[in-house]
């Protein structure tokens, strides 16, 4: 089914065989992200395998997740799956006192037996009550894209986000979405220097440790695919700040300069801080412009980043949109990135593997960016390939990391060219 809009007249919405990360993957850079937390997948010895090796985690690592792994007696409904969680959750939280947050995180296998997992996390808080805070949230991969199980761990500490007392002055800016500390912490500086008094993030660097959240609070999304977290904090007061995501260095640029906006600063203040950095990212992404120009661009729908990659792609680096893929379209909050994406692109929602498959090997394009299931088949076929789980993965945000980040497409097709003449 293709529907038509002004700016994008080939917006092809495909539903089918879909190839995609489930969302378990995500704890991956959650677990990071909150190092008081701890991650309990209640699903099957598959997804243990799976967030284990995406993790990388080595043999002598205690992580701070782990899998409670449903055997064939949980699953043929011959045992009590309730009373062997609580034995293990029991046996987590003596050998790891220093458990704060505990997730219980919801997989195929125990959605499929209707294990409930809310009543499982009530049950648990009574129990430990005073010790740690459980919370659950979905992460199977049945019905979503791997990304949106940050979505979903975000949506289940929203609950626990104070209202700021009333009659106080409780503006802030809250960032919402991971991102790697060293960035964040760049962020905040350079917001601190124009002038926005306080700037917090979501999820926190401490699970307990969550901001107020009501009115005075603006919103801005450090990441494009948080579409429930963000409308559950326009529900709670907050405000949504409308804005290009910050890949890049016109997108980031942009960013910043909307939540200036939105705090009531100075063009000239915010220019002055911003500038500079639009100098050095324009620098550091010249170089790799010089492969990435004129090649043609072919995004399969994974993390839903493709239209803002796309956007920088295009615009920064030159390279010619074929198609960008999607997982899921919100218009709303893609609202700019979709008006600063070339005229005429074509944008797909949704998956249909075979028939995005044959428009690749019709297209021929230079560079594919997609999941690993489909980059080793394509290489093989003599197409350069980019694994967009890797770019959830990379501190890609800001202006500073534009470079690296233009560095990222242009590896492969450098790769591609010495196997080519080797």
């Amino acid at each position: 089914m293709t529907v038509t809009t002004a700016l994008h007249p080939d917006l092809l919405k495909e539903s089918g065989q879909r190839e995609v990360f489930c969302g378990l993957t995500s704890i991956v850079w959650l677990h990071r992200r909150m190092p008081d937390a701890f991650f309990l997948v209640v699903g099957s010895r598959t997804c243990a395998h799976l967030v284990q090796s995406a993790a990388g985690v080595m043999i002598f690592a205690e992580p701070r997740f782990g899998t409670a792994i449903l055997g064939e007696r949980d699953l043929a409904g011959l045992a009590d799956a309730n009373e062997e969680l609580d034995r293990l959750v029991g046996n987590l939280l003596e050998r790891r006192p220093e458990i704060r947050t505990l997730f219980l995180v919801g997989s195929c296998p125990s959605e499929v037996i209707k294990l409930d997992l809310a009543k499982a996390a009530e049950r648990l808080n009574r129990q430990h009550r005073g010790q740690v805070t459980v919370l659950n949230y979905s992460g199977s991969g049945i019905e979503t894209t791997f990304t949106q199980g940050e979505d979903g761990a975000l949506l289940a500490m929203l609950p626990l986000m104070p209202t700021p007392e009333p009659g106080q002055n409780h503006d802030q800016l809250l960032i919402v979405g991971t991102l790697a500390d060293a960035v964040e912490d760049r962020l905040r500086t350079l917001f601190e220097r124009m002038g926005i008094p306080r700037v917090t993030s979501l999820p926190p660097r401490r699970s307990t440790e969550l901001p107020p959240v009501g009115p005075g609070t603006r919103v801005l999304l450090a990441q494009p695919f948080l579409s429930g977290t963000a409308r559950a904090l326009v529900d709670r007061g907050a405000e949504l700040i409308s804005a290009p995501y910050p890949f890049g260095v016109e997108g980031s640029a942009a960013w910043m300069g909307a939540a200036a906006a939105a705090f009531g600063i100075a063009p000239a203040t915010v220019s002055a801080v911003i500038d500079p950095l639009v100098e050095r990212g324009r620098r550091a992404i010249a170089p790799h412009r010089e492969t990435l120009a004129g090649k043609r661009l072919f995004l399969l729908p994974d993390s839903q980043l493709e239209i803002p990659l796309g956007r920088f792609l295009a615009r920064e680096c030159g390279m010619e949109l074929v198609e960008v893929g999607t997982p899921y379209l919100d218009r709303q909050l893609m609202a700019q990135e979709l008006e600063l994406l070339p005229a005429g692109t074509q944008i797909s929602e949704g998956q249909h593997v075979e028939r995005q498959l044959e428009r690749v090997r019709a297209s021929k394009p230079d560079l594919v960016v997609c999941g690993l299931g489909l980059a080793n088949p394509l290489e093989a076929e003599g197409i350069a390939t980019k694994w967009s789980i890797e770019l959830v993965f990379s501190p890609i945000h800001g202006c500073d990391q534009a470079g690296d980040l233009a560095e990222l497409f242009a590896r492969p097709l450098r790769r591609r060219q010495l196997l080519t003449f080797a």
